[in-house]
């Protein structure tokens, strides 16, 4: 089931929030030895909160799509109560005394939170390999990395352990591991998501997103999660939040670029013929496809790591000025 699939059949009475978490919880002892997914589990946390959601739903105090539903959090998302770690020993017993805004959002929504998933320490990785706590695999070849630094919520997402997941994306975190594991990804807009609870890398560059099934399900956590927030300072007043709206199987007109600068040396042929293929799906249902060039390329990884590596040294204290 999709995350959304799960919140109808929930909503419609035919399985509880319960039996959906003692459902993820069986596929992860079946699973999270080989994979690792996560850094915390919280089995009883997680049982507790589906049998208060039920009664909310049940109560007809909890309506939408993703109520009952288990979810998997980035371990560098601070969740009250539930240990956060960044997946380095230097946080190995951090216990936030508040949640992300992103997190609040998604427990007023109805979510479930099953635990908080590996990662490159500090998100600085680009393979999940770097965790203190071990490497994840990815579940379609293990001896494969899932990519990173969300490659945990990725993983979970492919593994069936979770329903969808959080991640963060400050150059690549959600889309790259995204792609290596076959989920939907997607690193929103700057400021569309509160970055307030946020362990951050690059603080502008950072975005919390969503890691899931297919693009209904990416649609509605968007959804839920998209508000603006008065103590995120970037946050911004979006109203064209109805991301559900879009999700139309009508691409007539939609001008879609391919840049041409993307397609050069290094990039491997199966990858540059299956996103041609798409290309070519699109433009046969009556899309626009044509290629450009974006220019400046050559410098987008210089400008990445100066930007981050500047925003990083900053938060941490360490910056100064000579």
């Amino acid at each position: 089931m999709t995350a959304a699939g799960l919140g109808a059949a929930i909503k419609a009475k035919k399985v509880t929030a319960r039996e959906a978490v003692e459902a993820v919880l069986l596929r992860i002892d079946e699973k999270e030895a080989a994979y690792h997914c996560y850094v915390t589990v919280d089995r009883e946390g997680a049982l507790a909160q589906a049998e208060k959601v039920q009664g909310l739903i049940e109560a007809g105090e909890l309506t939408g799509p993703l109520a009952g539903v288990p979810v998997a959090i980035k371990d560098n998302i601070c969740t009250e109560g539930l240990l956060t770690t960044c997946s380095s020993r230097m946080l190995y017993n951090f216990i936030p005394a508040f949640s992300s805004e992103a997190v609040l959002n998604l427990q007023r929504a109805g979510a479930v939170i099953i635990g908080k998933t590996n990662m490159d320490e500090f998100a600085m990785g680009s393979t999940t390999e770097t965790s203190a706590f071990g490497v994840t695999r990815n579940p379609w070849n293990p001896e494969h990395v899932p990519g990173g630094s969300s490659g945990g919520s990725a993983a979970a997402v492919a593994a069936k352990e979770c329903f969808y997941a959080l991640g963060s994306d400050t150059g690549g975190s959600i889309r790259q591991p995204a792609s290596f594991c076959g989920v939907v990804g997607l690193k929103p807009t700057y400021g569309t998501v509160s970055r307030y609870g946020l362990i951050a890398y690059g603080s502008s560059l950072d975005q919390i997103g969503p890691l899931c099934r297919d693009v209904t399900d990416c649609a509605f956590i968007m959804e839920a999660i998209a508000s603006h927030d008065g103590r995120d300072s970037t946050s911004v007043k979006r109203k064209d939040t109805n991301f559900t709206s879009a999700l139309a199987d009508d691409v007539k007109g939609m001008k879609i670029g391919i840049p041409a600068d993307y397609f050069g040396e290094g990039l491997d042929d199966e990858v540059r013929e299956a996103v041609l293929a798409a290309a070519r799906v699109l433009k046969d249902r009556g899309a626009l496809v044509e290629e450009f060039e974006l220019g400046l390329v050559e410098y987008a990884i210089p400008a990445y790591y100066t930007i981050a590596a500047a925003g990083s040294q900053f938060q941490s204290g360490t910056f100064r000025r000579y």
